[in-house]
């Protein structure tokens, strides 16, 4: 029996070969075995292979009919060897002269089962310096002794060593035994880190000798390194690592399931974790550095298929950090920002990530938020000062003044300013600041905007000045858009449909503003608009907070420091026309004409007026007058310029321009809890609903386990700030909670929902959205907020769905119906709902949603345009049910048992099939939930089944009066206290606005302000 057999797989190894076994037969220590396994070569390894065969007797051949991998060629050779210890060599790798010798030393010095050497790396012209370097350095052990299950534990961790099987000396009895318990599968990537684990795991003793490189490893033979690869070679690469760990996963299984050792059970879970991570760094390596660019997304939806995604997206973010650092550096040096090649890899690495579903009981999640955070910083802080770059290379420029996060058109155009006390709570990055350079902005809560004017007449250099508010901005479209009474036009949001209607990108500033000297707002008749007042100083007489003397005031000052302009002054004040909102877009030359005109009138006003005892609204004087001068001013003008070009513009207003955030997933930091002990869980409400949303929820947290931690979504759109903080009060007593409140108005905006039932709500849609207002979930539990529950939702949600999009209960009402000899809805049902089994119909007022599989099914859009057809009966119910049929898992009756409403059970429920009937029966004895569905509710019937069980919950909670005055018939109003809107927000003037018309007719959050904002939406071609 030889001391060392070397097993050398080979294939298509021609070039290589000869080399290689010299290396091996010259070894000053002879005792050993060479055992080449051909694996069905094209070439003539064969031959080569023969010849020393015949040549030395210690060599010996095998050969595969078909070619199997360099896994099986290595199975092959372990399995015939004799030798005491096995080597691993790579036929285009050699041995430095007396390693046998040395290895034999160190096992009789202190023997191991697995001996580790280094690595000599022999690299060729065409690999990178800094490529071999890694390579040496990864491959080259420290020295350290590991026994047992440490072996395997410490093996693929951050502070292992490399798996590669060559340059490790094997016992022979152990890896004859290792090899044999390795599957026979075709693996010819990722077969070193198969049969080292099982190696690793059947060891008890390792050890590795520091500087020892008595291994050549020939770096770049072959092949290039650093070449790209196709998607054809990359989904070889994917493919054998995803096998390779499939392999791994079912042994260790099969190992713990062969053991009662707790230690060795922990090792095997850990390596497993390691070894898969590891894989996965590679993939995704091999996905970064080779695989051509434009097959980089396709890949994608390979590897989402075969890996966790958080996992896999935490690895795309650290790529993302590395070149958004490099961006950030490039941005911080000032360099030329047209850095093509390095904005495509950003961009297409943001596309990837986009492809994932993230889940945050993901194992792999406290990584992905750690690289996550890192890379959107080093983004956002290099994509903020690239901005500011670009702005300050902008010949127009449009200031937008603002003094809290609100949604902005993007391009390099329109800049933020921010202002005023926002700038005491905190400065924004990447904006400009009224406070920078020379500046006045203490005066900002006198001066309002006329601070970013100023601001920008002292710092900015610029061919055109422009001026906008946060809420209110041009509307450079050709198009004629609809006013309202007060010469504005009304919008919501500043999405991508607003942007696009309202022209508010630079091609399209710059083509509207290009020729002109001035632009303004419209130019209004001001006994058509705003109430009809008739002429500007009877309008500012008429305003409450204002005092008109100041007018007067200013007027004589004016006079005085421009006697030229009293003609002008007196035409306009006395005339009927007006533009307004300080907005203006100037050359250079006028709009240091205007400030140096205008602010030396106000500052002489200031200086001259006692505001001391002025409401907050009568202080902001300067910036409403500042008004009325420009309109002066630009009568002036235009009457002594008769070459002045001019134009007007219409002005859009925002009415809801506040940033849109989207949700983040709960913090657990400082509770005892681990993500996965996390139960989500969604609500839908109004504000008429409040005290209904608060006992179902109090009902359910007062049953719920406390060794999980529920975090609660309210999806709404009116619910009252005070009843939100009420709510807040109520639940802090809960510490396994979190409470949130969403608005989704955005996100129902522009689609036709209603209900063809009184008894069901708008909010009934609500649900659709949790997919995409939750992105982190990969499962929500959704329950309606007009029921109580008596059991524990945590087991309701840690319901198995597999593959199905959803969980529920059958519905007995639906399944009686079904039953009625009029056929009308079982017609219905298969006609209008398209469904092949009627009787799979389920209730989905409690829903266990796997919302990873809905969103690879379905989008928001779909959902909310199926629920849009008008012939459905239940609308989201019958939706659910027409696109989830053979999709769901059905409940046990328990957690949703609907009450007997108005004698149902007896006239509807029992025509339902024998065994639904009974279910349903048997279910009333312990209804884990009791869902209060149809018209008959226990806050409109105090008497109606199963009310002594609502009142039991409710009456514990803040809101147990409001449901009592409901029994009583009257009409439940939030009072809400809140500061009035400062007036230099005002949308025209400060004594006018489309809410002081629309608020007493239709005020926030009713039925009638939803129908006049559709009007207005449908008025505009945006819905």
């Amino acid at each position: 029996m030889p001391a060392i057999s070397i097993v050398i797989p080979a294939y298509n190894a021609e070039p290589y070969l000869a080399d290689c076994l010299e290396s091996v037969l010259s070894q000053s220590f002879a005792d050993i075995e060479v055992i080449i396994v051909d694996d069905c070569s094209k070439d003539n390894t064969i031959d080569i292979a023969h010849e020393f065969e015949h040549k030395d007797k210690r060599v010996r051949l095998i050969r595969h009919e078909t070619n199997e991998g360099t896994l099986r060629a290595r199975k092959t050779g372990t399995l015939a060897s004799s030798g005491s210890y096995v080597l691993y060599l790579d036929p285009d790798d050699s041995y430095v002269d007396g390693c046998f010798a040395r290895l034999m030393e160190e096992q009789k010095r202190s023997p191991a089962q697995i001996l580790h050497f280094g690595v000599a790396i022999n690299a060729t012209d065409d690999v990178p310096v800094s490529t071999a370097e890694g390579m040496s350095s990864f491959m080259n052990p420290s020295t350290r002794e590991l026994t047992g299950a440490d072996i395997l534990a410490t093996a693929f961790s951050d502070d292992g060593f490399d798996w590669n099987v060559a340059h490790k000396m094997f016992d022979g009895t152990l890896m004859r035994e290792a090899m044999s318990r390795v599957e026979d599968v075709r693996l010819t990537r990722s077969e070193d880190a198969y049969a080292f684990f099982v190696a690793a795991a059947l060891a008890e003793s390792y050890r590795s000798i520091g500087d020892s490189p008595w291994y050549i490893y020939n770096l770049g033979r072959g092949l290039t390194k650093d070449s790209a690869i196709s998607l054809r070679d990359f989904t070889d690469i994917a493919r054998q690592n995803i096998l390779a760990y499939g392999c791994i996963a079912r042994f260790a299984k099969n190992r713990k399931e062969s053991t009662n050792d707790a230690g060795y059970q922990s090792a095997l879970d850990i390596a497993q974790r390691d070894v898969a991570n590891k894989l996965l760094d590679h993939t995704c390596n091999e996905w970064q550095d080779h695989l051509v660019s434009s097959e980089k997304i396709p890949a994608i939806a390979l590897l989402k298929k075969d890996w966790d995604n958080t996992a896999l997206a935490s690895e795309l973010y650290r790529f993302l950090r590395d070149k958004a650092y490099a961006f950030l550096q490039q941005a911080r040096q000032e360099e030329d920002m047209s850095s093509e090649s390095l904005h495509q890899e950003i961009d297409i690495l943001q596309k990837a990530i986009a492809h994932l579903q993230i889940d945050i009981t993901s194992p792999y999640y406290p990584k992905y938020d750690a690289m996550k955070g890192t890379a959107l910083n080093h983004l956002e802080e290099a994509e903020g000062i690239e901005k500011m770059h670009r702005w300050e290379k902008s010949p127009i420029r449009l200031f937008v003044t603002s003094h809290k996060p609100v949604d902005m058109p993007e391009g390099d155009i329109i800049q933020m300013v921010q202002v005023g006390n926002g700038l005491k709570n905190g400065r924004f990055p990447f904006t400009y600041h009224d406070d920078d350079g020379e500046n006045i902005s203490e005066k900002n809560p006198m001066y309002c905007e006329l601070t970013t004017q100023y601001w920008a007449w002292k710092n900015i250099d610029a061919e055109y000045y422009g001026f906008c508010h946060y809420r209110r901005y041009f509307d450079f479209s050709d198009i004629e858009h609809e006013e309202n009474d007060y010469g504005e036009i009304i919008d919501d949001y500043i999405d991508d449909a607003a942007i696009k209607e309202y022209k508010l990108d630079d091609s399209s500033i710059t083509k509207t503003v290009r020729g002109y000297d001035i632009i303004t707002t419209g130019i209004k008749d001001l006994r058509e608009v705003i109430d009809g007042h008739g002429t500007p100083k009877k309008l500012y007489a008429a305003a409450p907070y204002l005092k008109f003397k100041d007018l007067r005031h200013v007027y004589d000052i004016l006079c005085v420091m421009h006697p030229d302009y009293k003609q002008d002054a007196d035409a306009f004040l006395d005339g009927n026309f007006s533009c307004f909102c300080n907005m203006y877009i100037m050359r250079k030359e006028q709009f240091f004409a205007y400030c140096e005109w205008m602010f030396p009138l106000l500052e002489k006003f200031e200086k001259t007026t006692d505001m001391s005892l002025y409401s907050k609204e009568a202080l902001r004087t300067p910036g409403h007058l500042s008004e009325r001068l420009f309109n002066i001013w630009l009568m002036h003008q235009k009457r002594v310029n008769s070459g002045l070009k001019t134009k007007e513009l219409q002005c859009v207003h925002f009415t809801d321009p506040d940033k849109s955030y989207s949700e983040q997933p709960v913090n657990m930091e400082g509770t005892s809890f681990e993500r996965t002990d996390i139960v989500p869980v969604v609500f839908a409400a109004d504000n008429n609903y409040v005290a209904q949303l608060t006992t179902t929820i109090y009902s359910a947290m007062k049953n719920a386990s406390a060794d999980r931690y529920y975090d609660v979504t309210v999806l709404q759109k009116d619910i009252a700030w005070v009843n939100q903080e009420s709510m807040r009060k109520f639940f802090a007593r809960f510490k396994n909670m979190n409470l949130r409140f969403v608005n989704v108005n955005r996100e129902i905006a522009g689609y036709k929902l209603d209900t063809n039932n009184e008894h069901i709500s708008i909010e009934t849609y609500y649900r659709f959205l949790i997919q995409q207002v939750l992105p982190f979930y990969g499962k929500v539990l959704y329950l309606d907020a007009d029921l109580v529950v008596n059991g524990d939702i945590s087991e309701l949600y840690d319901t198995e769905l597999g593959d199905n999009l959803l969980a529920a209960c059958h519905d007995v009402d639906y399944l009686g119906n079904l039953n009625i000899n009029d056929g009308i809805r079982m017609k219905y049902t298969r006609q209008v709902l398209g469904m092949k089994d009627p009787y799979s119909y389920f209730q989905a007022g409690v829903l266990v949603l796997n919302t990873k599989a809905m969103r690879e099914h379905y989008t928001i859009q779909q959902w909310l345009e199926y629920a849009s057809n008008p012939e459905f009966i239940y609308n989201d119910q019958d939706v659910l049910n027409a696109h989830c049929e053979g999709k769901v898992t059905y409940l046990d009756w328990e957690w949703n048992v609907v009450h007997d409403c108005a004698g149902r059970v007896a006239n509807v429920f029992s025509f339902a099939p024998n065994y639904a009937y009974d279910a349903y029966i048997a279910s009333r004895a312990n209804p884990r939930i009791i869902h209060y569905a149809g018209f008959e509710k226990p806050w409109k019937k105090p008497d109606c089944d199963f009310a002594d069980v609502y009142w039991d919950y409710a009456r514990e909670t803040p809101f147990y009066e409001r449901l009592l005055k409901q029994i009583a018939g009257e009409k439940t109003v939030t009072v809400i206290h809140e500061v009035p809107k400062p007036m230099h927000e005002r949308a025209v003037g400060e004594d006018s606005g489309l809410r002081k018309f629309v608020d007493p007719v239709a005020p926030i959050g009713t039925a009638r302000r939803e129908v006049l904002k559709s009007l207005m939406r449908m008025a505009r071609g945006r819905q």
